[in-house]
């Protein structure tokens, strides 16, 4: 799979134990008890040098002619929402229909730009997250942004301070033991130079803490993959964690012994962003691009106590059918049901009775799993030649899964619908929920095939829907709306931008107060990344993008996987080193 007032809750909220706004009683929390490795305060300190140089010479991490933009004072901005999973939802519609700052009429080079950035100690591959008022011990109430970076960091900032080049946080902490460092990037260029925190956090405010898995090494080439549960005030470790991640399961497929399959982390990055469903956590991994012995894993942790539940692996006796989606994340209905695609890998053509591989290999699939107390397979669905994608390093997992809401067919019958895309293949994939589709090597028996809708350059990332119409952004092609009527997508887009994205494409992100004013952003990679804003009825009409104000005022540095992420008449990105902030001009 190698690459080329009460809140709402921007997601989800049938996962959060308690759906109150959540503050402490005022108790001052301790800091993290950890000591913080030495490489974790150089890399800081040189975030902090950075910043007083640029001082120093006059300049600011705003390069427009008057040394950037004027903040609003950091008083918190009155919010009631909160972004509290990947893509705002388990569905990963991508949608806030809770945005009323952020419109057509205001998002312009004249009104709108880039505020400042939160400056980090490394790239920030993963969603920023977002939680309005929330109550942080000696600084009053605030909404937080929380970012992680791939040098094992959390950052919790003060979501209303950005000033030019911000370091200042309300918290940060390492999640390396002392000794360790991040991971190298194992030989792959797929997160690199480092990797530390790679997938998007998951929060339960009810529970008060942010869920994040992290990677590092030691000394003697030890590799460690730990789960942690961070209080959201301090940073501080809750439930008696972090707890290491290990795994077996049988089978005598790639890393196994003795008939059973064992979790090797030194082969694996938990690359999809989390997921939480009934108390539960939910972690997938995805390999080193396609190297070594590995298969498909997803390994469950109970909320409260971090302990495993339980553990799945796809491709048992088999090998690879990795699960790395570019950094998207496992979707979830509301009965609970989890919906993930996996990597090229061996999938048992022949089939037992009830239609499942006789082996249990689904690599390459659009899986249906259970999330009950066992994990297991309940459904699936892959492509009719399966097999040759697979050897061709073509894999359907390249990209992840939209779930759509209930949807009317053209008989009455109410359809419960998901779309995927993958590497090198330009159609996409319509699924009814109920019925997958399972395999079928003359045919693909799914609800709907949408053939050549895509470049042929294939899909890396994911689409989003929003208003009866799911935007796809693929390789080398214009952002598309398909329109859906009577339950099926339109085989051709009703709008389209001007402007192709190339590699990796885009996942775009929407913003509305409702059904009205809809917006449209996505990032263009590139050494300097480009932010895109389009009036969501008609992607041919570009609100703004950030090249267009004079000397460079609204530029950023690019990140490959990264999706824009708007809350609280904000836009945060990703970048190699901070969260570019935009958003109205003062």
């Amino acid at each position: 799979m190698k690459p080329r007032n009460k809140p709402f809750i921007a997601g989800n909220s049938s996962n959060l134990r308690d759906k109150s706004l959540f503050r402490l009683n005022g108790r001052h929390m301790p800091p993290p008890s950890r000591a913080l490795p030495s490489r974790f305060w150089f890399r800081l300190g040189s975030v902090f040098l950075s910043l007083r140089l640029l001082a120093s010479c006059g300049g600011s991490m705003n390069s427009g002619p008057s040394g950037g933009n004027p903040t609003p004072s950091p008083t918190p901005v009155q919010s009631s929402i909160d972004v509290v999973t990947y893509h705002y939802d388990n569905m990963r519609t991508g949608a806030n229909t809770n945005e009323t700052a952020l419109t057509p009429a205001n998002v312009n080079s004249t009104a709108f730009g880039r505020l400042g950035a939160f400056m980090v100690d490394g790239k920030v591959d993963a969603e920023p997250l977002y939680l309005s008022n929330v109550a942080i011990p000696g600084n009053g109430t605030k909404n937080v942004l929380y970012a992680v970076t791939e040098q094992g960091s959390v950052f919790a900032f003060d979501a209303d301070s950005v000033n030019g080049g911000t370091a200042k946080a309300l918290w940060m902490i390492s999640t390396q033991l002392p000794g360790e460092v991040p991971s190298d990037d194992r030989g792959c260029d797929q997160v690199t130079p480092e990797i530390g925190i790679t997938a998007t956090p998951v929060i339960d405010r009810g529970r008060g803490a942010i869920y994040v898995v992290a990677v590092s090494k030691d000394a003697a080439g030890n590799y460690f993959h730990r789960i942690h549960a961070l209080d959201l005030t301090s940073g501080k470790e809750l439930f008696g964690g972090p707890t290491a991640v290990t795994a077996t399961f049988p089978g005598n497929g790639a890393g196994s012994s003795g008939g059973t399959v064992i979790f090797d982390p030194a082969q694996y990055n938990e690359r999809p962003g989390l997921l939480e469903v009934n108390g539960t956590i939910y972690t997938t991994w995805g390999s080193h691009c396609d190297i070594g012995a590995y298969t498909s894993w997803v390994i469950a942790y109970n909320a409260d106590s971090l302990k495993q539940t339980s553990a799945l692996n796809l491709v048992p006796n088999g090998s690879e059918g990795g699960i790395w989606m570019s950094g998207t994340a496992p979707a979830a209905d509301a009965a609970g049901n989890i919906y993930l695609i996996n990597g090229n890998g061996t999938f048992d053509t022949a089939l037992n009775s009830s239609g499942f591989p006789a082996q249990g290999d689904c690599g390459n699939c659009f899986a249906k799993l259970s999330s009950g107390s066992t994990l297991r397979l309940l459904d699936y669905f892959t492509p009719s030649n399966t097999v040759t994608l697979s050897n061709a390093d073509a894999d359907l997992g390249a990209g992840g899964p939209l779930l759509l809401p209930d949807l009317l067919d053209s008989s009455g019958m109410t359809r419960h619908l998901a779309v995927a895309s993958g590497k090198n293949n330009p159609d996409i994939y319509v699924v009814d929920r109920d019925n997958m589709g399972r395999f079928s090597p003359n045919s693909n028996n799914i609800y709907q095939v949408l053939t050549g809708a895509l470049s042929t350059g294939g899909e890396f990332g994911k689409p989003s829907y929003f208003n009866i119409t799911v935007y796809y952004g693929a390789v080398g092609d214009v952002l598309k709306a398909f329109p859906i009527n009577s339950g099926r997508l339109g085989a051709t887009p009703s709008s389209h931008s001007a402007n192709q994205f190339p590699y990796p494409g885009t996942t775009p992100s929407i913003s509305s107060s409702g059904t009205t004013n809809g917006i449209v952003w996505a990032v263009e990679n590139g050494n300097t990344a480009v932010l895109h804003a389009y009036d969501a009825t008609n992607l041919g009409s570009e609100l703004y993008n950030s090249n267009q104000a004079a000397n460079g005022r609204d530029q950023f540095a690019g990140n490959k996987f990264i999706t824009p992420m708007v809350a609280n008449g904000r836009v945060y990105v990703g970048t190699p080193n901070s969260v570019v902030v935009f958003g109205l001009l003062p």
